[in-house]
């Protein structure tokens, strides 16, 4: 039987910046128990595109791509999810980059490949009045966030000097919970006791419910559908989130690989959400009249979209657990609450989770003592709180065309483009700079 300090189960990325801080800042033995084989990894610079703004679900994953492809080749399913081939995109928060830099997880090398940066921001409402522009220099800062790969990002932290063990391919057979531990055993055999356990494997985890913890789901009966895309103009760092009739589109530049051809300036990763119903008809479109379709809910605030890559989709819904701790347990990242990507806000809430639970245990001789996660949860309580109810809201409000609420938005969005106070508190949020954060 091995004996650490914590043991942490999940391997995505939320696991491995988690493995990196407990043991490199905190200064605690720390095992991550990883289910992904590491020798189905592949090379960080292989930037195929499927996309999404958080890791909210396991999207079905996808390979490269030309605009002449079927489009509905790319729904598979995702059986083998692996992290180190995950092909999504998420948007770190600049909070989020300052605080993964200062981990020591450099993003400078990512942000080189992807040209990523986030500086302007424009959210608009089709067919109404509604709009509001952003730029990182009103703020007195450089950029609202960085758009990376996520199997980029996870390459670059597993391949950094680990001081914690990784175990893969593993995954837990049972728990047990004593007074001072929780014994672990895995499906090879061994057994970890740990003082900790962090349960970061995921929105679909059920070992949150095997500690004693409840999970409630909302399905908001929409899909996401993600890719990346060319367009013909230049991004010149500017996202955009365009609410439509049947959903939210989000485009944030990143330059991907499409057909052979590297954007260079003019790419985009999407997110096209839409009712269940509509998905299924949309993934069946030729590249060509998907590309139609897309142009016409989009604009042509980018000149003509060129190529996109393959899609994928994912149902969204939002899950979350009732309580972030129990007995020598806790629940971090995606296994805590999983959000719908409309404000890109899900990997960023599960990064603070990290920080916070890190700073809560330097220089703590137990861990998983009642009052060390007592203390953790607190903190994490207003943020946890705020990020999960803003994101619903906002979810119910431009997912609906019901004509008061329409107005209303539009309203909003043009107060929101006026009022310098409004807007440095919507940038503070976003951001993750916010009170409650």
């Amino acid at each position: 039987m091995s004996h650490q300090d914590v043991v942490i189960v999940g391997g995505g990325i939320v696991g491995c910046v988690l493995a990196k801080g407990l043991s490199e800042q905190a200064g605690l033995s720390v095992t991550l128990v990883d289910a992904a084989s590491p020798s189905n990894a592949v090379s960080s610079s292989d930037k195929t595109s499927s996309t999404d703004v958080t890791s909210s679900s396991k999207a079905t994953s996808t390979s490269k791509a030309t605009s002449s492809s079927k489009a509905n080749s790319s729904s598979k399913a995702n059986s083998t999810f692996n992290p180190l081939t995950d092909t999504r995109v998420i948007a770190l928060a600049r909070r989020t980059v300052n605080e993964l830099n200062a981990m020591g997880v450099g993003l400078a090398v990512l942000a080189k490949q992807s040209q990523g940066k986030i500086e302007h921001i424009e959210v608009s409402d089709k067919g109404g009045i509604g709009l509001t522009n952003l730029s990182c220099s009103e703020f007195g800062i450089n950029t609202f966030g960085q758009v990376v790969s996520l199997s980029a990002l996870t390459h670059n932290v597993m391949s950094q000097s680990k001081q914690y063990q990784h175990i893969a391919p593993a995954t837990v057979t049972s728990l047990a919970r004593e007074t001072d531990s929780t014994v672990v055993t895995l499906d090879n055999g061994s057994t970890i006791n740990a003082k900790l356990l962090v349960i970061a494997d995921g929105g679909r985890s059920s070992l949150a419910q095997q500690v004693g913890l409840t999970r409630h789901t909302n399905d908001y009966q929409q899909m996401a559908i993600i890719f990346n895309a060319h367009t013909s103009e230049p991004h010149h760092n500017k996202a955009y989130e365009r609410f439509t009739k049947n959903g939210p589109v989000a485009f944030l530049p990143f330059d991907s690989e499409i057909n052979g051809h590297v954007a260079k300036g003019k790419g985009f990763s999407v997110v096209w959400t839409v009712a269940k119903e509509h998905a299924e008809s949309l993934m069946q479109l030729s590249p060509g009249a998907f590309i139609h379709r897309l142009q016409q809910e989009f604009g042509y605030r980018q000149g003509q979209i060129t190529a996109i890559s393959e899609l994928a989709s994912y149902p969204l819904a939002l899950s979350y657990t009732d309580a972030l701790t129990s007995h020598r347990a806790v629940v971090v990242g995606n296994a805590a609450q999983a959000l719908h990507p409309i404000a890109g806000q899900g990997f960023n809430l599960g990064l603070r989770d990290i920080i916070t639970l890190v700073n809560t245990l330097k220089g703590v001789s137990d861990p998983g003592e009642f009052n060390v996660l007592n203390e953790y949860a607190t903190k994490r309580s207003k943020d946890r709180a705020a990020t999960i109810t803003l994101t619903d809201l906002l979810v119910r409000t431009f997912s609906n065309r019901h004509f008061p609420l329409v107005a209303a938005r539009n309203l909003a969005l043009t107060a929101l483009n006026v009022m310098p106070s409004a807007k440095r508190a919507f940038v503070q949020q976003t951001t993750g700079y916010g009170r409650s954060a």
